[in-house]
């Protein structure tokens, strides 16, 4: 695919650049508590209005349902973006109405503008080609048919979305910086991987991994579980497990994937419970065979997190995805803490895949650096590795 340096070879200077990026970051009011998505747009923005592009940079922020809501104004992002650049992002009022054709209008060589959120229109979303494509053409019309499109969000590739999919139909188009390192990288762990090759996944719900779990278990070494999903998996065994979250649907799938890789899955054999979901809840140490009636568990525990780290510290290559515990609680974050740190001491090539797992990183105080790669798309790495079709990289490849 094309990617940043063929669009900057081919000149950019004062030509009109849309971006797409992945600005969705958290918010406690308008404070953004986690910017590494912010962080992760610079390079590719600032390769171009160092070029002398006219960058108009579209995101979405949070679910808004298709009309504007102050709740996910990307004034914070625009702010924080301007301070990171070290230079004022101009923010439109709206997707492809007046403020936009203004804000756009008036943009200089080396400036940057953001668009406000892209998904408080509907058409962004719409499962409808031709309402998208509507859209898409307006995005076009703002920018000029001679403009370039890069596709730098890895967060929404996975999306056939107006911004994401239908403009790169529309305009010369290439991948951003981002976008390629994050094909790259996951393309190694598909292909022939150094090994041994473990991998560990979290979250609450076996059935939002499930795809991935029967793709990777006949790739991989060993597949490491922990977080909420690991308790369809302990019930399957037989176990007793309280009140912890449970997906009594998937018992048999989750019995199925233990009766035919049970020699590769890897289970805690110790959590943390509590009598609450509460960061002050009370708490014990207890087998995971032996969760008690009334109590729940939210953590993996000491033992587990000794065995997890044996396994990862003669890995060498990881892909982590999902924590083990209820992380935004300081009393139930050692589990990820206890695995994110053996993977940061390991030697092998480490592929941190989004969404929580970045955010947990960043979270519990722990060098990125010491990871090889953290991805800023989970939904969109796991998908990837499941082997779907990424509708924003196929168009991309040509592959309309």
């Amino acid at each position: 695919m094309k990617n940043l340096d063929d669009v900057l070879g081919e000149g950019v200077r004062g030509r009109y650049v849309l971006v797409r990026t992945d600005l969705n970051v958290p918010l406690d009011g308008e404070t953004i508590t986690d910017d590494g998505r912010v962080r992760a747009a610079l390079p590719t923005i600032e390769k171009l209005t160092s070029a002398g592009a006219r960058v108009v940079v579209t995101a979405h922020l949070g679910r808004p349902e298709g009309a504007p809501d102050s709740r996910y104004s990307l004034a914070p992002v625009a702010r924080r973006l301007g301070q990171l650049l070290g230079s004022e992002v101009a923010l439109a009022e709206d997707v492809v109405g007046p403020s936009a054709h203004e804000v756009v209008g008036g943009l200089a060589e080396g400036r940057v503008a953001l668009l406000q959120n892209v998904r408080f229109d509907p058409r962004e979303t719409s499962k409808d080609d031709a309402e998208r494509g509507e859209l898409a053409d307006r995005l076009v019309e703002l920018v000029g048919d001679s403009a370039a499109f890069v596709s730098d969000g890895f967060g929404v590739v996975h999306r056939k979305q107006a911004s994401v999919y239908d403009v790169a139909t529309r305009l010369p188009s290439y991948a951003g910086g981002l976008v390629l390192d994050e094909v790259e990288v996951l393309r190694t762990l598909t292909g022939d991987p150094h090994r041994p090759y473990v991998v560990v996944l979290g979250g609450s719900k076996v059935s939002d991994k499930l795809g991935v779990i029967n793709a990777l278990l006949p790739k991989v070494d060993s597949l490491v579980i922990g977080g909420g999903m690991a308790y369809t998996f302990l019930a399957a065994q037989g176990n007793q497990v309280g009140d912890s979250l449970l997906q009594q649907d998937q018992i048999s799938t989750t019995k199925r994937l233990l009766d035919e890789h049970g020699d590769k899955l890897v289970l805690p054999v110790d959590v943390v419970v509590a009598d609450r979901f509460a960061d002050d809840a009370n708490t014990q140490v207890v087998p995971a065979d032996a969760v008690p009636a009334g109590w729940q568990g939210l953590d993996v525990g000491p033992r587990s997190v000794e065995r997890y780290a044996e396994i990862l510290g003669s890995a060498r290559t990881v892909f982590w995805n999902g924590p083990m515990g209820v992380f935004e609680f300081p009393t139930f974050a050692e589990g990820t803490r206890g695995v994110a740190r053996a993977i940061a001491e390991s030697e092998a090539f480490s592929v941190v895949g989004g969404g929580d797992s970045a955010a947990a990183v960043r979270t519990l105080g722990l060098d990125e650096q010491r990871f090889s790669h953290i991805s800023t798309g989970g939904g969109a790495s796991l998908e990837f590795l499941e082997g779907k079709r990424l509708p924003g990289v196929s168009v991309l490849e040509g592959e309309v």
